[in-house]
């Protein structure tokens, strides 16, 4: 068996490790793809990415059922030992020198890997988590605001002409900015994605992968109603263009992905809808179709007291 070596944060050696020690290391999220490592038998160090099917990492985190393991020492800053002996004089591009390439940050962009794009149908599901919180939240924040404002003026002693219609302005006023707080605080967050998204595994990320800015946010969230205005059919636009856009997404230069795209670790990524979609979008659909039967009795009821 080999003894493995990888270079850590500092640019330091760290091992040696079996093989099974570092796969566990990568499904523990302390390696990444692009972490150089040197075995015996190789000239020079290489990215991690070169040994995933040697050392069998192609498993999501979920799927290993690994101890944890107490961090290695650091290494020297160079060693004078080769690979082999103990030449005092080993050269300096000996595998056990330190490497020259340092590691990206965990929020590194990542641009090179495999992109799952998400569909229509995990972004109707997000749509529907979200708006059932925004909603719950909104309609409370409404009702608090127009108690107050109902309550102060009618304490006013002259009152206040269309009392009614100002309180109801103001209301909404406040849930469309507390909605674009939500939804561009979340999306501009280090998450990228709403709470709604989280669920059901996807984010929203600019066309070339990086986070959207809080401005950027305001203007995508915006901009969803210019795509609802069109009786839905901008967000319909995600099941037929080429990158799942809907039409907010063209208008602001953004894309919906899986959470896993952009990063280290792409192969982790789900082109399937998943559980948690399903679910939300069954009980959507039973919660739709209720509601089209109410609709439809009442209608009728209508239409027979009026014969």
């Amino acid at each position: 068996m080999s003894n493995w070596y990888y270079a850590d944060a500092q640019r330091q050696r760290q091992g040696p490790l079996a093989a099974e020690e570092l796969a566990q290391l990568f499904h523990q999220g302390r390696l990444r793809l692009d972490t150089l490592v040197w075995r015996e038998g190789l000239a020079d160090w290489r990215p991690l990415r070169d040994f995933t099917g040697e050392l069998a990492l192609h498993q999501a985190p979920a799927e290993t059922f690994y101890k944890p393991v107490d961090a290695l020492p650091a290494a020297a800053a160079s060693m004078q030992a080769g690979p082999v002996g103990g030449d005092a004089g080993a050269r300096s591009d000996s595998p056990y020198a330190p490497p020259a390439a340092a590691l990206t940050s965990d929020g590194a962009l990542y641009g090179d890997g495999e992109v799952v794009y998400a569909g229509f149908w995990k972004r109707v599901a997000a749509y529907v988590i979200d708006g059932i919180l925004v909603g719950i939240a909104g309609g409370i924040m409404g009702a608090i605001v127009g108690g107050v404002l109902g309550a102060l003026m009618s304490t006013g002693s002259n009152g206040f002409g269309g009392g009614f219609i100002f309180i109801q302005v103001i209301t909404n006023v406040v849930s469309i900015a507390l909605a674009a707080a939500y939804y561009a605080g979340f999306h501009a967050s280090t998450s990228q994605a709403t709470l709604g998204k989280m669920a059901i595994g996807i984010k929203v990320v600019r066309t070339d992968g990086s986070r959207i800015s809080v401005g950027r946010g305001v203007g995508r969230y915006f901009a969803t109603i210019v795509s609802s205005l069109i009786l839905g059919i901008g967000f319909l636009m995600a099941a037929f263009t080429e990158r799942k856009q809907s039409l907010h997404d063209l208008m602001c230069d953004t894309l919906v992905v899986d959470k896993w795209a952009y990063t280290a670790h792409p192969e982790w990524q789900k082109p399937e809808l998943g559980t948690v979609t399903v679910v939300v979008l069954a009980l959507f659909g039973v919660l739709m179709l209720l509601l089209g039967l109410v609709m439809a009795f009442a209608i009728a009821g209508i239409a027979g007291s009026m014969r």
